[in-house]
């Protein structure tokens, strides 16, 4: 494995970091354990928000050096990429803003005589392995609600973030967390594996592909270790109607090319009732079409190149087979090296690998469906189930369709409005678990009863 920092605008090698050692491996393990059974164990949850709060603090003092190495490490246009730091400043504020309800006593009510709370007690050394999609706020929703617990981190970021990685570790440092509570360790596959075997670290949260939960699911299960997965996604994006279908397609377009479109949870099958269909993909394929690709630190770029030149080859891959299987390119499709445009597909059938692909870059595929009982049909008709999003202006139908979806997260009629207090996560092959809001500090705790008598 190569830590290593390629702009994918360029293909240029801006810089190389050495893996870790396995001497240096074993001090980060010694060091969070020695942390979490202190540190993580003696320090008041005031503290704890105060050390967080200063992270925050960090985050927005920084964010154009920040910003610019993101845009560098993987493509991500500058605007996007300032948000993203604004973004990882909130969540990791937000934690801190509400430890006492994450730390907290739970009181039960019990049947007999005496008293009985719930007490959340930290685990002690997590691992952690975060993706390039988004470098700062997918450390962020492990990170902060974790040491806001009393848990330590040991942070595996993707090789392609070795930069970004070292500027996390660094306002951990520069906060006043103490040695061991929070590392960057550039793991090799190999040795990520003896840490989650290993018995002073606790838990693992990956944030991957499904090759990659699985493999880590995998040894934690051998080791018996707690595992949170936020793997892939094809999430539908459902018009059965609107009083707005100009706003309805930026939405559309707005869910679709985030982030270059590699988000996770970006809206990916639009799944169109058949008297608004033909509207749709004509102003949905024009919109995607004028999507300007180009230098990501340029003010009016919508669309920087992908991660990667390998990213943008699968992509056109994928592209090329759907439509040597059937289905009609009516936009877009053609990589320009790690450069790829707003693309629209539509005629994909369950016979055609694409129905049940995942397109990982911006990529739209429409179908039309005759009423809410095919969209369902369709929108349930992969194995995956991270977000969904339905637009309707009929409230009951719109409470109806979020209860048949199979998916972690419902947006009714609304687009990139993931936040700080609301979970994340999903089910079946996206993953278990949930990260953001109050739940992401019940994952890795021990919820310890503690009965007194009366």
């Amino acid at each position: 494995m190569t830590y290593a920092v390629v702009n994918p605008a360029t293909g240029e090698t801006l810089a190389t970091y050495p893996t870790a050692t396995d001497a240096e491996v074993e001090a980060a393990v010694a060091a969070a354990d020695s942390a979490a059974r202190s540190w993580g164990r003696t320090s008041t949850p005031a503290e704890r928000a105060d050390l967080l709060r200063r992270v925050a603090e960090l985050h927005r003092e920084r964010r154009d050096e920040l910003a610019a190495i993101i845009v560098r490490e993987m493509g991500k246009p500058l605007a996007a990429a300032e948000g993203e730091v604004d973004f990882a400043a909130d969540i990791t504020e937000y934690y801190a803003d509400n430890i006492d309800k994450i730390t907290g006593d739970t009181p039960l009510e019990i049947l007999g005589e005496g008293s009985a709370v719930i007490r959340r007690v930290p685990l002690g050394a997590l691992l952690g392995i975060m993706p390039w999609n988004f470098p700062y706020y997918q450390v962020a929703r492990f990170a902060a609600p974790n040491l806001a617990l009393g848990n330590t981190i040991l942070l595996k970021h993707a090789s392609q973030c070795p930069q970004s990685a070292a500027a996390i570790a660094q306002m951990y440092a520069d906060a006043g967390f103490p040695a061991g509570a929070y590392a960057d360790v550039r793991l090799t596959n190999d040795q990520a594996a003896a840490v989650i075997a290993d018995r002073r670290v606790h838990g693992v949260s990956v944030t991957g592909s499904e090759r990659a939960g699985s493999a880590v699911a995998e040894v934690a299960g051998r080791n018996l270790k707690k595992v949170v997965l936020e793997l892939g996604g094809s999430d539908p994006f459902i018009v059965l109607s609107t009083a707005d279908l100009d706003a309805t397609v930026q939405m559309a377009v707005d869910a679709r090319l985030d982030n270059n479109g590699q988000s996770c949870n970006g809206a990916k099958r639009f799944i169109v009732v058949d008297e608004l269909y033909d509207a749709f993909v004509a102003a949905f394929a024009a919109a995607l079409a004028e999507a300007k690709v180009g230098d990501p630190f340029a003010e009016d770029t919508v669309l920087g190149p992908l991660s990667s030149l390998a990213a943008a080859e699968r992509l056109q891959e994928q592209v090329d087979r759907a439509v040597q299987q059937g289905a009609t390119l009516v936009t877009g499709g053609t990589r320009d090296g790690a450069f790829f445009p707003g693309t629209v597909l539509t005629g994909v059938t369950p016979e055609m690998d694409a129905y049940r692909e995942e397109f990982f870059g911006p990529v739209g595929v429409v179908y039309r469906v005759a009423d809410e009982d095919e969209a369902i049909e369709i929108a349930n008709g992969t194995e995956f189930g991270l977000g969904s999003y339905v637009f309707t202006t009929d409230p009951e139908q719109a409470q109806r369709v979020a209860d048949r979806i199979d998916a972690g997260m419902v947006y009714v009629n609304i687009v990139l409005a993931d936040s700080p207090e609301l979970p994340f996560g999903g089910i079946k092959r996206s993953g278990t678990g949930r990260e953001m809001g109050l739940l992401a500090a019940d994952e890795f705790v021990n919820k310890k009863l503690v009965r007194i008598a009366g």
